[in-house]
């Protein structure tokens, strides 16, 4: 039987993270004021014994300290059963390991744990593809494994992007177009010999203007969003690729685009998720671990995770 309120955070290694940025942390430090007892474990922490999940969990005290913020007790194992809420905050990528590991986590909401962001649903909305779901609300795009199939998109669209599925952060995309002497190495970085999904995107002139993050709760857009505004001659604006973050209030086509998504982002349980969008398009809906709290929650003296607990609670009632 879960205990009222212990919560379990899966995470990466909290002695990495960048405090005054980690949305992960403005969560537990929430958590915490609310009276939350908190444990933490990574991904080699997670098992299966006899069919029922567990894991190998330290106590954990946090505190909004640079240079200080957490303090992790002795590791014991003991069944993820008795967590009556666990965050699921494992960034990307989203290989096989990060499957099984939401494969122990059903075990734990199937016997009465609530996981945020759901098992389930971490499985079935892959960042890139979820988003073309609603596609009244994406620039024109393409996923495909063959070479032939992307240069004939490059053709038509002039000025594209290229990604992979599974990345994070700006890493492993390209802008090109059908004029570009680089294009078939870049098709071949990314898909192969014709093996491996990738995305093209038409390249979006708006970037200029930032890469906006929404951040919404159970359904609700947060009010402002963070625009993540490319630096130099770089086109990404992923602040892990040196954008700079400035909130914006959110337009009318970014609520219509979050009106859009909502429904059946409450149908699949998605308490958090982050919207990307640029000018009109949404380009991506982050489901596994979105960012952009603390520098929203800064410039506007905001508590987002707040928000987020509010949700979590009205359910747990």
């Amino acid at each position: 039987m879960p205990h009222a309120k212990s919560l379990a955070v899966l995470m990466d290694p909290i002695a990495r993270i960048k405090p005054v940025k980690d949305s992960t942390l403005a969560m537990l430090l929430e958590a915490q004021r609310r009276g939350w007892s908190l444990h933490y474990m990574e991904q080699g922490d997670l098992a299966l014994r006899q069919g029922e999940p567990w894991a190998r969990l330290r106590p954990l005290a946090v505190r909004d300290d640079p240079q200080d913020w957490y303090t992790l007790g002795d590791a014991q194992w003991q069944t993820l059963t008795r967590q009556r809420l666990i965050l699921a905050r494992k960034d990307p990528p989203f290989d096989s390991e990060y499957l099984y590991d939401t494969q122990v986590l059903d075990r734990a909401a199937e016997a009465g744990s609530m996981v945020v962001n759901p098992p389930q649903a971490l499985r079935d909305c892959n960042e890139k593809l979820y988003a073309l779901r609603f596609p009244q609300c994406c620039a024109p795009t393409l996923v495909a494994r063959r070479r032939e199939a992307l240069r004939a998109f490059a053709a038509e669209h002039g000025d594209i992007v290229l990604k992979p599925l599974d990345g994070m952060g700006g890493r492993g995309i390209f802008r090109s177009s059908a004029r570009d002497p680089n294009l078939n190495v870049i098709l071949e970085t990314l898909v192969g010999s014709d093996e491996r999904f990738a995305i093209a995107q038409r390249f979006i002139p708006a970037i200029r203007e930032g890469d906006k993050r929404i951040l919404v709760v159970d359904g609700e857009p947060m009010p402002h969003a963070l625009a993540r505004i490319p630096q130099g001659d770089e086109f990404r604006g992923n602040l892990a690729a040196g954008g700079r973050g400035v909130g914006v209030p959110l337009t009318d086509r970014d609520r219509w685009i979050v009106a859009q998504v909502a429904p059946d982002l409450r149908q699949r349980g998605l308490l958090f998720v982050g919207l990307d969008v640029i000018g009109d398009w949404l380009t991506e809906i982050n489901v596994t671990s979105p960012t952009c709290v603390r520098e929203l929650d800064h410039q506007y003296g905001t508590n987002i995770a707040g928000a987020l607990f509010d949700a979590v609670e009205r359910r747990l009632a």
